[in-house]
């Protein structure tokens, strides 16, 4: 009877524990549950804030993207602006076919020349025709750590290599052929620019080596400005530019309307040099902005303080190239200078950009609207200053000088082989009578402006 009462006991104690350990299962079941109910609930979460902050990235640089196509107008102003009235339809017709081939070409193949997926650095690289289809296209936010989708990468990128060819346009104003600077913006923008490009931005051997360039002090616009230097060498000084030694001024027909074309191209350089950040990234989007401005304000007190000591007049024009100056010499370290070195970068450039336009006249070198000296002198200088003023200690003078080098002899010697073939085969320079006269009425058929008196 005894034994019997203990295995009851050991039988009792059995159960208590098999109870016990079944609420243990259902307790830790209830919380693994909970557990993978909130995790779930987090990841719809951060799911969300993911394709909110790429919804709100890609609205800043759709934005940016709008703000740089807005300095095509920009250059169309200050380049019509300084030009002669008889020449007006023939400069605002170049300056609109301009984006128009750069935009095309850019999807012909330059976007794949520039970004074309080295799998080691590299000197050139093709990812092949054309764009993916609206099917194959990532537009997640896997494509750029949420910053952009695909399309807008291209449009953006598309922007800036329209940009270069536009300041060649610029220079070898008044006395080119129309047919030979188209020749030359779609070869010019097809392949030179993105190749050149594709050495920092498409992850090529200059960006392996360390070469800074933010937003294209060089890589957009000294290679514009090798092209426009090539270019004005090849042609030649408009008639009766240099006579006996002596500079002869061509008035611009419309100041206001460079005024106006500067400042949308200040108002254009917010999504240059913002956009860039390649997100909406409040801290560094708005530091950018700010060194930008800075910079630009100093080169108009650069260009209006060196014109005045050296032409003993308040030159306009200077004041105007000025803030071009500082803005292009800003670009290229906008991000990684700060404000107050920034401000010392523009002033440099505003002076450098006055100097530049006194020795290329002392060359007899013709620059119409002084494209060479705002975007080539000053596009040097401003990412040499990356090496100087740059936060970043792995930014070294040694190798932004380098990476100048590379980028400059082969944008002019390719410019200058361009230009030279051209010459030697359908000709570049309309005839004396056409530039005398005016390309308006020759090229076009109507004149820029009309006035009509009763």
């Amino acid at each position: 009877m005894t034994v019997f009462l203990q295995f009851l006991s050991v039988l009792s104690g059995m159960k208590g524990l098999f109870i016990s350990s079944m609420a243990t299962t259902e307790a830790v079941a209830n919380t693994a549950n909970a557990v993978a109910a909130s995790s779930g609930e987090a990841a719809e979460l951060n799911l969300a804030i993911t394709d909110t902050l790429l919804t709100a990235n890609n609205i800043w640089m759709m934005l940016a993207t709008a703000l740089v196509f807005i300095m095509h107008l920009g250059f169309a102003g200050v380049e019509a602006g300084f030009g002669q009235s008889k020449n007006t339809v023939n400069i605002l017709f170049k300056n609109t076919l301009t984006p128009i081939i750069g935009v095309l070409t850019y999807f012909i193949c330059g976007f794949n020349l520039m970004y074309p997926g080295f799998d080691v650095p590299g000197w050139f690289g093709f990812a092949g025709f054309g764009l993916e289809t609206s099917a194959s296209a990532d537009v997640s936010a896997e494509y750029a750590g949420a910053g952009y989708t695909y399309w807008t990468d291209f449009l953006f990128q598309a922007m800036f290599a329209a940009t270069a060819a536009t300041i060649v346009s610029g220079a070898v104003a008044e006395r080119i052929k129309l047919s030979s600077y188209l020749i030359f913006t779609v070869i010019f923008v097809g392949l030179v620019y993105p190749i050149i490009g594709s050495w920092k931005w498409g992850g090529g051997v200059l960006d392996d080596w360390g070469f800074y360039d933010f937003a294209g002090s060089t890589l957009v616009h000294s290679v514009g400005g090798w092209g426009a230097l090539a270019g004005i060498i090849i042609l030649g000084p408009r008639l009766g530019k240099y006579v006996n030694g002596e500079v002869v001024d061509k008035p611009g027909s419309s100041v206001p309307l460079a005024v106006i074309g500067v400042f949308l191209l200040w108002l254009g350089w917010f999504g240059f040099n913002g956009g860039s950040v390649l997100s909406g990234d409040p801290g560094l989007t708005s530091f950018v902005l700010v060194t930008t401005s800075l910079a630009a304000c100093a080169g108009g007190i650069g260009g209006f303080v060196t014109g005045y000591f050296m032409f003993k007049r308040l030159d306009l024009g200077m004041v105007l190239n000025g803030i071009l100056a500082g803005l292009v010499g800003i670009t290229a370290g906008a991000d990684v200078i700060e404000p107050l070195n920034a401000i010392l970068v523009g002033l440099i450039a505003g002076v450098l950009v006055v100097f530049s336009a006194v020795a290329l006249d002392k060359l007899k070198l013709d620059d119409v609207v002084g494209a060479v000296s705002v975007h080539l002198t000053c596009g040097i200088w401003g990412t040499l200053a990356v090496g100087i003023f740059s936060t970043n200690p792995e930014h070294s003078f040694l190798t932004q000088l380098t990476g100048v080098a590379i980028c400059g002899a082969t944008a002019f010697a390719a410019a200058f082989i361009i230009f030279t073939l051209m010459k030697m085969t359908m000709g570049i320079r309309v005839s004396e009578e056409h530039e005398s006269e005016g390309l308006d009425s020759h090229e076009h058929g109507i004149r820029g402006y009309t006035i009509i008196t009763e």
